[in-house]
C-alpha cells in the first residue's frame, strides 16, 4: 500500500468514527432539547449556522493539504506522546514506590542493628540490639502500640533429600499484623507456642516451593540447622519492599518463635542479641517526632554510639513523594518543550497558509466576509490540527507506556489527569500558535489582496 493511499484510509477511518460520534451525540436528548431551543432563537440559529459553516470550512482546508496537516501536527503528536509515556513512567513508579513502603507499615519505626567497622568496635564500648533496648521503649514510649524484637540467623533446611539456604527469623506472632504477611495455607504460631518454647515454623513461599515442591506442607517435620520444626503454616508472596538502601525480601524466611531460636541455637559471642526492633504506633501518633525520641533512647543505652539505623517508612513516603515530584516537574518540562516546537511548527504553516491563500481571503472579503470570519476560518484550522494531533498523541502515548511495560519490566500507570492535561495542552497550543496567523490574514487589504498574484 503506498502512503497516499494509506493516508486516505486513515483520513477515511477518522472521517467515518466521527459521523457516527456525531450521530451518537445528536441522538441524546438533551442534545436534542439544546438544538430545539437554538432553533426557536433566530439569533442563536444564525449563530449556529455561521459556526457550523466556518467548521466546515475550517475542515476543507485542514483535508484539502493532507500531507502538510500530517507534518504540521508532528510537533504536537510527539509533544503530547512525550507528555503522557513520561508521566506514565512517573506515576508507575510513584505507585510503586508507594506499595513498597506501605508494605512496612506507615505507623511503625523499624530499628536495624548497624554493622561497625572493625577498628569502631576495638575503639569503642558498642553495645548491640538487645532484648533491653526492647523493655525501655515500651516503658518510655506510652504510645507504642506493640514493640516486636527480631532474630535472624542463616541456616540450612531441609526435607527428605532437598535441602535449601534460608534466613531463621524469630519474632512474636504481632510480626505478622505489623508486617501485613498473610497465610496462603495453614497459620500462624501463637504467644503460647513462644513462652513454651514450641518447635513449630511458618514458611516464607520460596522456603515452601523450594523444600516440599508441590507437595503440603503442613504438619511436616523439617530440619534446620540440627533442630527439627514442625510446619504449621506457609506464607503468601509478599512483594520486595525498600527499608532506605536495603530490599527486605521475606519470600525465603523460615518464621518461629522467637523464644525458641534463642533458646535452641547458640549464639556466637560477637553476635547480635536482635537483628530489628520493630515499634507499631497508634493511629495518628507523630511517627517522625516520636522517632527521634526513640533515636536519643538507644543513643544512652549504646554509650553514644549509633550502631543502628532507624527506617520510618512515612519519612521515605515523604521523600520519596518529593523526589517523585521534582521528576514529574523536570519530564513535565521536557516534554513541555516538544510542544512549545509543536506550537512554532503550526504557526509557521499557517502563516505560510496565509501567505499562499491571500487571493482567496481577498475573495471572500469582497463577497461580504468579516475580519472576525476570516480571522476564525484559520483559527479554526488552527485548533484542528492541534486536536487531531493531540488525539493521535494520546494514542501514541499510551501505546508507548504500554510497550515499556512489556518490554522493560518496568510499572506504568496512565492517569485519567495526564490524558487531559495532554489534550487540553494541545488545544490551547492551537488557539495560542493559531491567533497571530488568523490575526494577520483578517487584517489583509482586501484590494491588496486581489491583486496579490
Amino acid at each position: 500500500m503506498t502512503k497516499s493511499k494509506w493516508l486516505n484510509s486513515l483520513l477515511h477511518a477518522l472521517k467515518r468514527r466521527t459521523e457516527q460520534i456525531i450521530t451518537r451525540i445528536s441522538s441524546n436528548p438533551l442534545f436534542m432539547k439544546i438544538t430545539a431551543k437554538v432553533k426557536k432563537n433566530r439569533t442563536l440559529r444564525l449563530l449556529a449556522l455561521v459556526e457550523q459553516e466556518q467548521l466546515r470550512i475550517g475542515i476543507e482546508g485542514v483535508l484539502n493539504h493532507k500531507l502538510r496537516s500530517l507534518l504540521t501536527t508532528l510537533g504536537i503528536i510527539f509533544g503530547v506522546a512525550a507528555v503522557i509515556s513520561m508521566l506514565a513512567i512517573g506515576e508507575g513508579a510513584r505507585r510503586k514506590t508507594l506499595s513498597q513502603i506501605q508494605s512496612l507499615g506507615l505507623q511503625n519505626i523499624i530499628i536495624e542493628r548497624q554493622e561497625l567497622s572493625d577498628d569502631e568496635s576495638n575503639e569503642q564500648d558498642a553495645v548491640d540490639l538487645n532484648f533491653g533496648d526492647v523493655q525501655a521503649v515500651k516503658k518510655i514510649i506510652s504510645s507504642a502500640q506493640a514493640v516486636v524484637p527480631v532474630i535472624e540467623r542463616d541456616f540450612t533446611a531441609s526435607y527428605k533429600s532437598r535441602s535449601e539456604d534460608i534466613v531463621l527469623t524469630g519474632t512474636l506472632p504481632e510480626y505478622f499484623r505489623l508486617m501485613n504477611l498473610k497465610t496462603a495455607d495453614g497459620g500462624y504460631f501463637s504467644m503460647m507456642d513462644n513462652e513454651s518454647y514450641q518447635r513449630v515454623c511458618i514458611l516464607g513461599p520460596d522456603a515452601a516451593r523450594a523444600l516440599f515442591l508441590v507437595e503440603n506442607s503442613l504438619g511436616k517435620m523439617i530440619k534446620i540447622g540440627s533442630i527439627w520444626f514442625r510446619v504449621v503454616g506457609v506464607l503468601q508472596h509478599q512483594p520486595v519492599s525498600t527499608a532506605g538502601t536495603k530490599q527486605v525480601d521475606l519470600n525465603n524466611h523460615i518464621f518461629a518463635p522467637i523464644n525458641t531460636v534463642n533458646i535452641r541455637f547458640d549464639r556466637a559471642v560477637d553476635e547480635s542479641e536482635l537483628e530489628q526492633i520493630i515499634v507499631q504506633l497508634k493511629k495518628d501518633s507523630p511517627v517522625i517526632e516520636i522517632s527521634q525520641i526513640i533515636d536519643q533512647i538507644l543513643m544512652r543505652r549504646h554509650n553514644n554510639i549509633r550502631n543502628f539505623n532507624l527506617i520510618v517508612p512515612e519519612q521515605l513516603l515523604r521523600q520519596s513523594e518529593e523526589t517523585q515530584r521534582i521528576f514529574n516537574i523536570v519530564m513535565g518540562a521536557i516534554a513541555g518543550i516538544s510542544l512549545l516546537v509543536g506550537g512554532i511548527g503550526i504557526m509557521n504553516i499557517m502563516l505560510a497558509s496565509v501567505l499562499e491563500r491571500t487571493r482567496e481571503i481577498g475573495i471572500r472579503r469582497s463577497m461580504g466576509a468579516t475580519k472576525k470570519n476570516i480571522m476564525q476560518q484559520f483559527l479554526i484550522e488552527a485548533v484542528i490540527l492541534s486536536l487531531l494531533g493531540g488525539l493521535i498523541g494520546i494514542f501514541i502515548g499510551y501505546a508507548l507506556a504500554m510497550g515499556i511495560t512489556l518490554f522493560s519490566e518496568w510499572e506504568t500507570a496512565v492517569s485519567l489527569w495526564s490524558v487531559i492535561l495532554s489534550f487540553g495542552v494541545s488545544s490551547g497550543v492551537g488557539v495560542l500558535f493559531g491567533y497571530y496567523p488568523a490575526k494577520k490574514a483578517a487584517e489583509l487589504n482586501p484590494i491588496d489582496a486581489l491583486r496579490y498574484e
